[in-house]
């Protein structure tokens, strides 16, 4: 699928399975979308990091906001993100604009018999800048754009990306939905001249409810709804198989909930069950696929804290801290 957004800038829908350039930007970029299973389009509180997720979860209330963010990743990878808002009242417009790094250290570089001739070094940049509006009462559309790149070694790339989204908020019923479109775009370098690398294109659905006698927020989001099955193609199992339409359609879904005990304390649990089918040991599933999330929440100051685990004994952490500057001033 292919469309065209500007001169020289091709948008390319793309597959799943470790097939796309730019792949980092699906790592979850602060604690909180970590502890929601890295996928949630719909959940809105006072987290400004939401708004990566569905740039149309950005609100005026998000203005002064500061948040900072760090993961010790699989294989000593470390990245960093941090982002701020401001509320233009004049335009009636929600601005944010953020950074995302990525280290991969230095790896040893070889020839093709494996003789070590050196060393080289890995890294991926993501900058992003997100402005959101509302639409009548209970309507909010946003657009977030990304300039990415990927440096490793010799071989560098570079993008334009844009994320769509939409959101519907009925505060009376704690109804949430948010629809988005995210990672379109084009590349402005390839890592080979001449050969352009498919994107991670994404099309997300969910929606959010807030019980009403419960401080319990629910969410149901679907990932990849322009490709039903989203399996990856093992080429030793048999060909043939065709799985079950319910697990195709499970493998879209990613549960969550938060649970606000007292004035200060946030709790937060997810499922991903397609990180679950997919890199769960096949006698030792454990935990894999569940991710949970606990912060400490203020007026003035979030600390968040995030594991999620991929297989039984491999889990990561993340940190952050949210910081309201306009409520340290007069």
């Amino acid at each position: 699928m292919l469309l065209i957004i500007g001169p020289g800038v091709v948008v390319r829908a793309q597959v799943l399975g470790g097939k796309s350039a730019f792949a980092f930007l699906d790592l979850p970029a602060s604690p909180q979308i970590t502890a929601l299973g890295n996928v949630n389009v719909s959940q809105h509180n006072s987290d400004i990091t939401l708004s990566l997720l569905n740039p149309a979860l950005l609100r005026p209330e998000m203005t002064s906001q500061l948040a900072a963010s760090y993961a010790a990743y699989f294989a000593d990878v470390k990245y960093g993100h941090a982002m701020g808002g401001y509320y233009a009242s004049k335009l009636q417009t929600t601005f944010a604009a953020g950074i995302q790094y990525l280290n991969y250290g230095s790896m040893p570089q070889t020839d093709a018999a494996g003789t070590i001739q050196g060393s080289f070094t890995a890294r991926d940049l993501n900058a992003q800048v997100s402005a959101s509006r509302q639409y009548l009462e209970r309507w909010h559309y946003g657009v977030t754009l990304h300039f990415v790149s990927s440096r490793y070694g010799a071989y560098a790339a570079s993008g334009l990306l844009a994320d769509v989204g939409l959101a519907y908020q009925d505060s009376i019923h704690g109804l949430q939905i948010g629809l988005v479109a995210r990672n379109m775009g084009g590349q402005l370098k390839s890592y080979v001249p001449g050969e352009g690398e498919p994107l991670p294109f994404d099309l997300q659905l969910g929606i959010s409810k807030q019980l009403a006698h419960v401080p319990l927020q629910l969410s149901a989001t679907l990932h990849h709804l322009y490709q039903f099955d989203v399996r990856y193609a093992d080429p030793a199992e048999d060909s043939a198989a065709t799985g079950h339409a319910v697990d195709k359609l499970m493998r879209h879904a990613v549960f969550a909930v938060q649970w606000n005990i007292g004035k200060y304390l946030e709790l937060t649990g997810a499922y991903n069950y397609l990180r679950r089918q997919e890199l769960a040991l096949t006698d030792a599933k454990g935990a894999s696929g569940l991710s949970f999330g606990a912060a400490l929440v203020t007026r003035k100051i979030q600390l968040r804290y995030a594991r999620s685990y991929y297989q039984r004994s491999a889990a990561f952490n993340h940190l952050g801290i949210n910081i309201a500057l306009n409520t340290f001033t007069k």
